[in-house]
């Protein structure tokens, strides 16, 4: 790989992480490159294992021949990122603990997580079928936590977050995590309990949220 090779193609990563999966037509298109271009690009990011080529999601009545791939950024893609953010996060981060002390830490992290509020009304509009728990799970992807449900027996639904965008950070800074836990107490109206966060090194970010037929019949006893 060339030293040119390497601006070009973090345009083409850059462009994914910003829009989204995408299309190797589409890429050429936004980034003005040839086609060959992009796919040479894409070939290296591909090995790298920094994406991968998925089928697209079917919408509508297909045409003829083979839909083309879409390519979507991997972990190990976004890390790279992620990675150019994280030192400078944490010192800001550390300044303001520093010179604000932990009332400025936690209201920093009350404003970062009011989009869960903020958007949760619309999404839940935009979405009439859906429980709250996948309302929540659109809510966070939009953030770019690659937030899932998964049904829990008994109990009711547990958020599941692939992706956590600040868990670096919040490794140090643990009030991101409890005021995100808060914000999605508050949007469903009762307790929720966050089972395991990325920033504390497992795997993914779960947080029960229960059924609320079973929040009612405690109400009621």
């Amino acid at each position: 790989m060339t030293e040119t090779d390497q601006p070009t193609r973090q345009r083409v990563a850059r462009s994914i992480l910003v829009n989204g999966p995408s299309t190797a037509a589409a890429l050429a298109e936004r980034l003005q490159l040839t086609p060959a271009a992009v796919r040479r690009h894409l070939d290296q990011l591909l090995a790298e294992g920094a994406v991968d080529a998925r089928d697209p999601r079917p919408v509508g009545s297909r045409g003829r021949g083979r839909p083309a791939k879409v390519f979507a950024l991997t972990e190990r893609g976004r890390d790279a990122f992620d990675q150019q953010y994280d030192d400078l996060a944490t010192e800001a981060m550390r300044f303001l603990a520093e010179t604000g002390g932990d009332d400025a830490v936690r209201a920093f992290a009350e404003r970062r997580a009011s989009f869960i509020e903020r958007r949760f009304p619309q999404v839940a509009a935009e979405n009439p079928g859906a429980s709250p728990a996948q309302v929540l799970a659109l809510v966070f992807s939009d953030e770019g936590y690659a937030a899932a449900v998964r049904q829990l027996p008994v109990v009711g639904e547990q958020l599941c977050q692939q992706h956590c965008p600040v868990s670096h950070v919040a490794h140090e800074f643990p009030q991101l995590c409890e005021a995100e836990t808060e914000a999605i107490g508050r949007v469903l109206g009762t307790h929720v309990q966050r089972l395991a966060t990325i920033a504390h090194g497992d795997g993914v970010c779960t947080t029960c949220i229960p059924d609320a037929g079973n929040n009612k019949k405690e109400q009621v006893s």
